[in-house]
Protein backbone atom coordinates (compact mmCIF):
# COMPACT_ATOMS: atom_id res chain seq x y z
CA UNK A 1 0.00 0.00 0.00
CA UNK A 2 3.14 2.46 0.77
CA UNK A 3 4.31 2.09 -2.60
CA UNK A 4 1.25 2.68 -4.41
CA UNK A 5 0.95 6.28 -2.46
CA UNK A 6 4.98 6.55 -3.21
CA UNK A 7 4.01 5.93 -7.34
CA UNK A 8 0.38 8.54 -6.92
CA UNK A 9 2.54 10.88 -4.92
CA UNK A 10 5.62 10.87 -7.55
CA UNK A 11 3.36 11.02 -10.84
CA UNK A 12 0.62 13.81 -8.93
CA UNK A 13 4.09 15.97 -8.38
CA UNK A 14 5.25 15.43 -11.46
CA UNK A 15 1.41 16.08 -13.98
CA UNK A 16 0.94 19.46 -11.54
CA UNK A 17 4.68 20.56 -11.84
CA UNK A 18 4.84 20.12 -15.18
CA UNK A 19 1.73 21.24 -16.53
CA UNK A 20 1.95 24.30 -14.30
CA UNK A 21 4.94 24.92 -15.68
CA UNK A 22 4.06 24.71 -19.05
CA UNK A 23 1.26 27.14 -18.49
CA UNK A 24 3.98 29.47 -17.08
CA UNK A 25 2.95 29.95 -13.83
CA UNK A 26 5.04 31.33 -11.19
CA UNK A 27 7.47 28.99 -9.14
CA UNK A 28 5.50 29.12 -5.96
CA UNK A 29 1.91 28.51 -7.73
CA UNK A 30 4.01 25.92 -9.61
CA UNK A 31 5.27 23.99 -5.93
CA UNK A 32 1.46 24.71 -4.86
CA UNK A 33 0.60 23.09 -7.92
CA UNK A 34 2.34 19.65 -7.46
CA UNK A 35 1.99 19.78 -3.85
CA UNK A 36 -1.95 18.77 -4.22
CA UNK A 37 -1.21 17.07 -7.79
CA UNK A 38 0.36 14.81 -4.98
CA UNK A 39 -1.79 14.68 -2.55
CA UNK A 40 -5.01 14.24 -4.64
CA UNK A 41 -3.10 11.35 -6.52
CA UNK A 42 -1.84 9.57 -3.86
CA UNK A 43 -5.38 9.67 -2.73
CA UNK A 44 -6.58 8.04 -5.62
CA UNK A 45 -4.05 5.34 -5.84
CA UNK A 46 -4.66 4.30 -2.03
CA UNK A 47 -8.64 3.69 -2.94
CA UNK A 48 -8.02 2.35 -5.83
CA UNK A 49 -5.12 0.03 -4.00
CA UNK A 50 -7.79 -1.15 -1.53
CA UNK A 51 -10.36 -1.98 -4.03
CA UNK A 52 -7.94 -4.19 -5.70
CA UNK A 53 -7.16 -5.80 -2.84
CA UNK A 54 -10.37 -6.43 -1.53
CA UNK A 55 -11.59 -7.70 -5.33
CA UNK A 56 -8.44 -10.05 -5.58
CA UNK A 57 -9.66 -11.20 -1.70
CA UNK A 58 -12.77 -11.75 -3.20
CA UNK A 59 -11.54 -14.34 -6.37
CA UNK A 60 -9.68 -15.86 -3.60
CA UNK A 61 -12.62 -16.97 -0.96
CA UNK A 62 -14.52 -17.67 -4.01
CA UNK A 63 -11.99 -19.87 -5.91
CA UNK A 64 -11.70 -21.46 -2.57
CA UNK A 65 -15.29 -22.00 -1.63
CA UNK A 66 -15.79 -23.71 -5.20
CA UNK A 67 -13.00 -26.44 -4.55
CA UNK A 68 -14.51 -27.22 -1.44
CA UNK A 69 -17.90 -27.76 -3.08
CA UNK A 70 -19.33 -31.17 -2.98
CA UNK A 71 -19.16 -32.01 -6.11
CA UNK A 72 -21.90 -34.95 -7.41
CA UNK A 73 -20.61 -38.55 -6.82
CA UNK A 74 -19.66 -40.19 -10.58
CA UNK A 75 -21.31 -43.06 -11.35
CA UNK A 76 -19.79 -46.22 -12.04
CA UNK A 77 -20.77 -48.60 -14.22
CA UNK A 78 -22.11 -51.85 -13.34
CA UNK A 79 -19.46 -54.79 -14.17
CA UNK A 80 -21.65 -57.38 -13.33
CA UNK A 81 -22.55 -60.39 -16.06
CA UNK A 82 -25.84 -62.07 -16.42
Amino acid sequence: MKSLLLVGGLLGWSLGMGLSVLQGDSWPECLWHGGLAAYLTALLMRWWGRAWRKSLEQSVQERDQADNAILPAASTPNTSRS
